[in-house]
């Protein structure tokens, strides 16, 4: 089975882009599921069962849903093999642009879309640099010097990825994006030891353990301060 991992910020058509790829997989007749995390609510589940797609969710609720990802995704790894998929897709919650969840060689998939901000790649981290694919959304929106100038501030961010324009309504492009997403050769049997591509946000302070009162004296564990006499 092969295991790809798509992430992106909020909103930028993730699901639109799986639906779409995964009925070109199903036209290569290779049989593909889907895992969805999110927050605290998704219904994005039932876009899934709808189009005939076997699908699980996830729901991190109070976690960071990218560790929550780390935590859950051998036994993910395990259910698409009990369930004989060829082609088994996790997508992020997309939340603060810091995260990364790629696997070291697992396809690694993101997902940014054009009307973000000319800036916007400069701004997303290892979720945007250490993808092997990036794909770019509402390109049908802007002008093509506009896609043009997007896609090079992508490229300046991570130049060895390769870019993609998808149109997550009419499906155009996701058919070249699902030929990069099957490969027999990178079938896998367990992620059991394998490593992360970046590691996680540091974490573990007063704040993650619940504590809700404000000033330094509440404020314990990893703490960072910014610097005011500059």
């Amino acid at each position: 089975m092969n295991l790809v991992i798509v992430s992106g910020p909020p909103s930028s058509g993730k699901t639109s882009v799986i639906l779409k790829t995964v009925r070109a997989l199903r036209d290569r007749n290779l049989s593909v599921g889907v895992v969805k995390f999110d927050c605290l609510y998704t219904d994005d589940d039932l876009l899934y069962e709808k189009a005939g797609i076997p699908v699980k969710k996830g729901l991190s609720g109070g976690l960071c849903p990218d560790h929550f990802f780390v935590s859950n995704i051998e036994e993910i790894v395990s259910w698409g093999r009990t369930e004989g998929f060829d082609v088994l897709i996790t997508e992020s919650a997309g939340l603060c642009n810091r995260c990364s969840p790629y696997i070291k060689n697992i396809a690694g998939v993101c997902i940014i879309d054009n009307l973000s901000g000319i800036n916007t790649p400069k701004k997303i981290g290892p979720m945007l640099k250490s993808a092997d694919i990036i794909v770019i959304t509402k390109g049908d929106i802007v002008s093509q010097a506009e896609r043009e100038v997007f896609a090079s501030k992508v490229t300046s961010v991570n130049p060895s990825a390769m870019t993609l324009f998808v149109n997550g309504l009419t499906g155009q492009g996701t058919y070249e994006l699902s030929t990069l997403l099957y490969d027999p050769a990178n079938d896998i049997e367990t992620v059991q030891g394998m490593s992360l591509r970046f590691p996680m946000p540091t974490a573990l302070c007063s704040y993650c353990l619940g504590e809700t009162r404000i000033g330094e004296e509440f404020q314990m564990g990893n703490v960072r301060k910014m610097r005011m006499d500059s």
